[in-house]
């Protein structure tokens, strides 16, 4: 980028609101600037400066991004689906453990209203007094009597 190019994209940084509508409209003519937001006309124009000196996109890599865009629209999130049956649940990735949650074997200790509660952390669910809960919020219930989020009650 050549020198003249830096130094008008530094300089919109000085303009008013006022003066960057002005600008935008030299270099966007017939369209009006779509935001009062300074910081995106600046970004606009000064895209447009460099685009204009340097050329813009070659149309091989335009007609690239349109296919792209129609392939994996990244706006209304989709994507170019397959032909045929919808997968069964035995082609889909199996959930991986929860990363907020201790290795299998781990001791949890709470003290509740002065009294110390040790749950252990098993491969599927927990133990507390001999019993296994499925989650850390049935285990708090039986704790407290009263609904929590397990995680929150046990500070993970």
């Amino acid at each position: 980028m050549g020198k003249p190019v830096l130094s008008e994209i530094m300089a919109l940084q000085d303009l008013s609101l006022a003066e960057l509508r002005q600008r935008y409209a030299e270099f966007f003519p017939g369209e009006r600037p779509p935001t009062a937001n300074k910081v995106y006309l600046q970004r606009r124009i000064a895209y447009r400066l460099q685009e204009l000196a340097g050329g813009g996109l070659s149309d091989k890599a335009t007609q690239r991004l349109q296919e792209l865009i129609q392939q994996h629209d990244p706006i209304n999130h989709k994507s170019e689906r397959q032909a045929g049956p919808p997968d069964d649940k035995a082609q889909k990735p199996k959930p991986l453990r929860d990363r907020r949650l201790p290795i299998p074997g781990t001791i949890l200790t709470k003290v509740y209203k002065g009294v110390e509660f040790q749950i252990k952390v098993l491969e599927k669910g927990f133990e507390f007094q001999g019993k296994t809960y499925r989650s850390l919020t049935a285990v708090a219930q039986v704790i407290t009597g009263a609904h929590w989020n397990g995680y929150l009650f046990f500070n993970l």
